[in-house]
């Protein structure tokens, strides 16, 4: 049987908490910032775990995760 092979788009995306979830950073924070309130910005600075749904699917592209 061959190696699997990681996604490395996704690998560079996603990270695995301490209790092994899933976590990846927010979207909406890489241009067009002043429009944005400060508050928002700081918001979209902190990670967030991966939604339930999608974990199967991430799991199978990052097999060694």
């Amino acid at each position: 049987m061959p190696k699997m092979k990681t996604n490395r788009s996704a690998a560079k995306r996603f990270k695995v908490s301490g209790t092994g979830k899933l976590v990846r950073n927010k979207a909406y924070r890489r241009h067009i910032l002043t429009k944005k309130s400060t508050k928002n910005k700081r918001n979209l600075r902190q990670d967030i775990v991966v939604d339930q749904t999608n974990v199967a699917n991430m799991r199978k592209i990052l097999p060694y995760m």
